[in-house]
């Protein structure tokens, strides 16, 4: 069970909101039925049957009364077949009033659904639970005798946060006045907003023992009210507890007041409800003269909100994409940059340049020494340029290889040519 309820919406004070089944068949006709007796009466103000999308399997009904005379109260009945059970149909009701709600002020479903007691055919079906099986609005609900069986009933109508569940506890066998059930004692805005579960005198400790984990615990001839789920921060639940709760007839005034202040405390919002009263709000067809013109000029404004919002959006736009021009225009009158030029490779060193002078000045000495060969000792023009420093003679030109090899740039005669 969940102790925190910051997540959810609190129920407004002026909401009044149920759901349960109906077990009869065509529950659109009762409902028109009913209405159309309230309407004629004078009960009512007025109802409608909006229309529902094709696609739709559920049914709409509004209605709008003015409690005490002058309170506005606009109500909303929405009819839902039960999947796998089609005979069957959850009804969900929420009514808003335009201050918050009195106990005092007629139940809206009596205003929808047939007041008479349960039981009377047809019209007597739709105060079922809506989620728990065997439970009914306006039956005292005897607890099972099964242990396990009355802790799953106890916990499945706890998390039911549409209505106040209260368990009663029987200090002894009561006679018939006891029997009947206490919502008949209750003010007209709580009747068909409590469920009453009845345990017997011997289940005092199997109910307190299905309870525990919901953290109450019913007095011996007591009452105490199921807490929501979710629990407000705030929540105790000695403030709903009674002591004593007479069976006798007398009108219930501990259980009274400790329901009157469960129903202020601010509770989590289910939210099927919240979805519920949402269309209440936003789509509510049944207006007046008067409402029908707020509405038109409330959309009047709204749509002047709209044009104006948009009217700034064009001009920001507009404003920005001059700007945006400007600044191209000032970019393409700026001159290009210059780019830094690459860096240029390093400088030879100047010993690395006086080598290179020498090795060029070599190689054109030794150019110009084969150009100019020097004469042989007979005078005959000598075919060996010889320079090498082994003293080896070159062949003559016919021999067919003339070479000189200088190695060190200067010429050499060899020891054969030297006057004996």
């Amino acid at each position: 069970m969940s102790n925190s309820a910051t997540d959810r919406a609190t129920i407004p004070q002026t909401l009044w909101a149920s759901r349960g089944r109906h077990t009869g068949p065509v529950p659109e006709e009762v409902v028109r039925r009913t209405l159309r007796r309230h309407k004629e009466s004078g009960d009512i103000d007025d109802f409608t049957e909006p229309p529902t999308p094709q696609d739709a399997t559920g049914r709409v009904f509004e209605a709008r009364w003015r409690a005490a005379g002058t309170v506005t109260v606009r109500a909303r009945l929405t009819l839902v077949p039960l999947t796998g059970r089609p005979e069957e149909h959850e009804w969900r009701l929420v009514a808003e009033a335009e201050r918050p709600w009195d106990e005092a002020w007629p139940s809206p479903a009596t205003l929808f659904w047939p007041e008479g007691a349960s039981g009377e055919g047809d019209d007597g079906a739709w105060d079922h639970h809506a989620t728990v099986a065997g439970v009914r609005f306006r039956q005292v609900n005897a607890l099972p005798a099964d242990d396990k069986e009355m802790r799953r009933r106890l916990r499945a109508a706890a998390r039911e946060a549409w209505c106040v569940n209260v368990v009663v506890h029987e200090a002894m066998t009561p006679d018939e006045r006891g029997r009947l059930p206490l919502a008949r004692l209750l003010p007209p805005g709580l009747r068909h907003r409590v469920v009453e579960h009845r345990a017997a005198p011997h289940q005092l400790r199997a109910v307190n023992w299905a309870l525990r984990d919901l953290g109450v615990e019913v007095p011996r001839g007591g009452a105490v009210l199921l807490p929501p789920d979710p629990a407000p921060e705030d929540y105790d639940s000695r403030e709903h507890r009674v002591r004593n709760v007479f069976l006798d007839g007398s009108e219930p005034v501990e259980l009274v007041a400790a329901l009157r202040h469960f129903v202020a405390l601010p509770r989590p919002l289910p939210r099927d409800a919240e979805e519920a009263l949402t269309d209440l709000r936003e789509n509510w067809t049944l207006m007046t003269l008067e409402e029908e013109l707020q509405r038109e000029r409330r959309l009047v404004a709204m749509y002047a909100e709209a044009l104006e919002a948009m009217t700034k959006s064009r001009d920001l736009y507009k404003q920005a994409a001059e700007q945006a021009l400007e600044a191209l225009s000032a970019y393409r009158d700026v001159p290009a940059p210059v780019l830094p030029q690459q860096q240029r490779p390093a400088s030879r060193t100047p010993g690395a340049l006086q080598q290179l002078t020498r090795t060029f000045e070599r190689l054109k000495f030794t150019a110009k020494g084969q150009r100019q060969p020097a004469p042989a000792p007979d005078g005959s023009p000598s075919g060996s340029l010889d320079g090498s420093s082994n003293g080896t003679t070159e062949t003559d030109r016919a021999g067919g290889t003339a070479g000189a090899d200088h190695r060190d740039g200067t010429d050499r005669t060899d020891g054969a040519d030297r006057p004996s």
